[in-house]
């Protein structure tokens, strides 16, 4: 047994359960594929002030869950604690923004950190597939990445989810609704940090988990009761948009989320069956973050799946994706002349597109067989010398068992024709 394990709060992934995690992140990327989308990947860590300004110096991910560190060049950096940021912070670097029209339109995936209490789909180290549209104001944008979604769920067969969905205004009425919510949670019973969080971003406060808290808010004022016209015509046609493509959703006027650049929209993918780790991913427009990083203005919107939640969720419905086989032929030689002749066949059959695996190390006729049948190939290439004197190998059906013999030179075409 080895000395060392995963870090706490961490996993693995291993096969064959590591087959699910990439069809998941390919069918989440599937979508955005076909919308104009191109890939984006940033390093795993960046400058700690790119986080603190962009995130929120308010937030638990800046105050309490960021993994920072020191460099021996005094340089002080955090393991990415989500991909928004970092994103805006390539594009900007790179002048994506002036290489052509906008939107400029990015996808990721990647793994993000954040120092949590670990539980079943909360962990410190976790899989994200994100996507950003950055440089345009268009409600089409918003709902477009929503639709998209819930599109790769959709895929997945995923039915058991649902759309929250919320804004939370801009600039202009932003400010009005913040100082009549901060009147109220200033009559409430709160602890310290609490009423420190009131007074540099009461919307925090509206997203405590924590039900002494929560049994406070009620008669809470409402930031849809303070949207102003520009702001309430924006969302009602992202929220016609989106009915248009029947896709159900649930206002929420409570939703904002746990970052503080988020503007106008805002939305969360949650699930029922996850407990309470319901929210499978989410996100928003994002108007100001551009210039809160030292940009120039780009009016975004973009969200972030988790593919661990997804996964889990998954789990909960009872769906099995219907996964390619990892191995579609086993090659099994008998001698030393026969391993020359069918390694020279797996590199043909791998070549011509089919799955094909070895049975590697010397290993007799039953030890080879086993490894044939766990690893689920459909068929199984055997050849010995009798085979190889007569220019053929023995082709078997692992599932009928049925064996039949197969001219050498005909063998690849064989194969293909059975598979197709």
């Amino acid at each position: 047994m080895s000395t060392f394990k995963a870090p706490r709060g961490t996993y693995d992934l291993i096969p064959p359960a590591s087959a699910a995690y990439l069809a998941v992140r390919e069918a989440i990327a599937a979508p955005l594929k076909r919308s104009g989308y191109g890939y984006i990947e940033t390093p795993g860590f960046e400058n700690v002030e790119l986080f603190a300004r962009g995130v929120g110096e308010s937030t638990d991910i800046v105050t309490k869950e960021m993994y920072t560190l020191t460099t021996k060049g005094g340089d002080e950096l955090a393991l990415r604690p989500e991909g928004t940021a970092s994103v805006l912070r390539a594009a900007l670097e790179a002048n994506l923004h002036k290489a052509g029209s906008l939107p400029v339109k990015l996808w990721y995936s990647g793994s993000y950190y954040r120092y949590e209490r670990p539980q079943k789909g909360r962990y410190r180290h976790f899989s994200q597939v994100g996507a950003e549209a950055i440089g345009a104001e268009d409600p089409a944008l918003d709902a477009e990445l929503i639709i998209l979604a819930h599109d790769a769920y959709r895929s997945l067969g995923l039915r058991d989810f649902r759309i929250l969905l919320n804004s939370l205004g801009d600039a202009t009425c932003r400010p009005v609704y913040r100082a009549a919510l901060q009147d109220f949670l200033r009559g409430l019973d709160l602890d310290e940090d609490t009423r420190a969080r009131v007074e540099i971003n009461p919307l925090r406060v509206l997203d405590d988990k924590r039900e002494a808290v929560r049994e406070q808010l009620t008669g809470a004022p409402l930031l849809r009761d303070y949207l102003c016209e520009e702001c309430k015509a924006y969302h009602a046609e992202v929220r016609e948009l989106i009915t248009a493509r029947g896709v159900a959703f649930e206002d929420d006027a409570k939703l904002v989320r746990g970052l503080d650049y988020y503007t106008r929209t805002t939305f969360e993918f949650v699930h029922d069956g996850l407990g309470s780790q319901s929210a499978v991913g989410g996100g928003g427009r994002y108007d100001g973050l551009s210039e809160m990083i030292g940009g120039p203005a780009l009016p975004s919107v973009g969200w972030a799946l988790g593919v661990d939640r997804t996964v889990l969720a998954l789990e909960a419905e009872g769906i099995e994706l219907n996964l390619p086989d990892a191995v579609s032929v086993f090659a099994v030689p008998l001698g030393e002349e026969a391993r020359k002749v069918l390694f020279g066949v797996v590199g043909e059959l791998r070549t011509a597109g089919v799955a094909t695996d070895f049975a590697y190390g010397g290993k007799g006729l039953k030890a080879a067989m086993k490894a044939a049948n766990r690893s689920g190939a459909r068929y199984a290439i055997v050849a010995g010398e009798r085979d190889l004197a007569e220019d053929v190998v023995q082709l078997k059906d692992m599932e009928s068992g049925e064996q039949a013999p197969v001219p050498l030179a005909e063998v690849v075409e064989a194969i293909q024709s059975r598979l197709a």
